[in-house]
Order: structure tokens, then C-alpha cells, then sequence
């Protein structure tokens, strides 16, 4: 059974930053491409990056690209995002989510499985 298990979440201020991760279990690791998703209250589940098997492709969401970095380190089987320069519209719930494949998406129905998320807000 795959498990996705998240951490890192937080109440921070506006300009600060904070590294989530995301511990996966159950399947190999590195077969698989990763990404993160964030959902705000009232709004739907959106992308925020994804990452291929062995970390040589990237993509970002517009509205973190600059600011977020998406890694993963396959021996501790193990994904980041790392977040910076934090504003209150990146308050939400961060999913980390794993696809059936190896090359990166950004479509949520591509995503099979998922964690249970990690609440990060952001006060001005």
C-alpha cells in the first residue's frame, strides 16, 4: 500500500520560508514522477510543481515559479518543496502526490495517489 506522509507546515509572516516534505512508502520511489498541490478554503485543488523520476525535469505553477523549489532525494525516498519569499495567497492545505508514470504532469487526475496534507498559512 502506498503511503504519502507530509510534514513541514506552518504558521509563518509574509517574506519568510519554509521547506515541506514528503515521505513515501509502500512502492519504488524513484519509478514515479512527484508533485505538490495546495488547496486554499473555498477554491479548488490546484498544481504547484512537479518533479520526473530523477529530478531533471521541473515544472511550476506561474504563481511560484522564482519563489518555490521542488526536489526529491530517492535514497531516502523522500520530496521537498522548499518555499520562500511566502505570501498570505499561498495559504492552504500542501498535498504531495505521485503519478503512475515517469515523466511530469500537471494535471490533478494524473495523480493516483496522495498524501494527507500540511496546513501552511501566511500572515502579512
Amino acid at each position: 500500500q502506498v503511503q504519502l506522509v507530509e510534514s513541514g507546515g506552518g504558521l509563518v509572516q509574509a517574506g519568510d520560508s519554509l521547506r515541506l516534505s514528503c515521505t513515501a512508502s509502500g512502492r519504488t520511489f524513484s519509478n514515479y514522477a512527484m508533485g505538490w498541490f495546495r488547496q486554499a478554503p473555498g477554491k479548488e485543488r490546484e498544481f504547484v510543481a512537479a518533479i520526473s523520476t530523477w529530478g531533471r525535469n521541473t515544472d511550476y505553477a506561474e504563481s511560484v515559479k522564482g519563489r518555490f523549489t521542488i526536489s526529491r532525494d530517492n535514497a531516502k525516498n523522500t520530496l521537498y518543496l522548499q518555499m520562500n519569499s511566502l505570501q498570505p495567497e499561498d495559504t492552504a492545505v500542501y498535498y504531495c502526490a505521485t503519478t503512475q508514470g515517469r515523466a511530469i504532469t500537471t494535471a490533478r487526475l494524473d495523480y493516483v495517489y496522495w498524501g494527507q496534507g500540511t496546513q501552511v498559512t501566511v500572515s502579512s
